[in-house]
């Protein structure tokens, strides 16, 4: 199902305040401040929706793409989102945590994906890319999240030759992770 912004009502042939009256009578659903969705519309990640709709090159990472890929059994407390270093953070009312990555790295091992129940799609960092990330970001995030996704990594049949092409191209992460690598097999 579509979601709405107030700008865009006219091309529903609604103008702002049928769309705000339609929301306030139950037919939309406000997921946050100007974001409306159909009240029949399939269940979604509001949280997703949010970000890809303020920020349409918004990529899950950390922790949140570690969960996403099943790589960790942490649960994150905010949706884990990385959007490119100088850009502006948008306000939100969702649990988002936002991240800013190197404007010539952004695109690493980034693809998109579609949010279920609905018609966007979201950025996502690969296994490897969030993986490098976790080593790179270790400091912040605890040295363990990186070491045991990439344990949980090797069990589901990832190549190192990936991770290290990868964790080439990211500052301080080859080293780590070639020395966690050389632990774990």
């Amino acid at each position: 199902m579509e979601t709405l912004q107030p700008k865009d009502a006219s091309r529903l042939g609604m103008s702002k305040s049928s769309l705000y009256r339609a929301a306030h009578a139950g037919e939309y659903d406000r997921i946050a401040r100007g974001i409306y969705r159909p009240a029949d519309a399939p269940a979604a990640d509001w949280d997703w929706i949010e970000a890809a709709t303020r920020r349409p090159d918004a990529t899950i990472c950390l922790t949140s793409a570690l969960a996403y890929h099943d790589l960790t059994d942490t649960i994150p407390d905010a949706l884990d989102i990385a959007i490119p270093r100088g850009a502006r953070i948008p306000a939100t009312g969702a649990a988002i945590a936002w991240h800013s990555f190197a404007k010539d790295t952004f695109d690493l091992g980034r693809d998109t994906i579609p949010i279920p129940g609905s018609e966007l799609r979201i950025g996502i960092y690969s296994p490897e890319r969030t993986i490098a990330d976790a080593f790179r970001l270790r400091g912040d995030l605890g040295y363990e999240l990186g070491r045991d996704a990439l344990r949980e990594w090797l069990r589901h049949g990832g190549k190192p030759a990936q991770l290290i092409a990868i964790a080439t191209r990211l500052p301080r992460t080859k080293q780590p992770i070639l020395q966690a690598l050389d632990l774990l097999t």
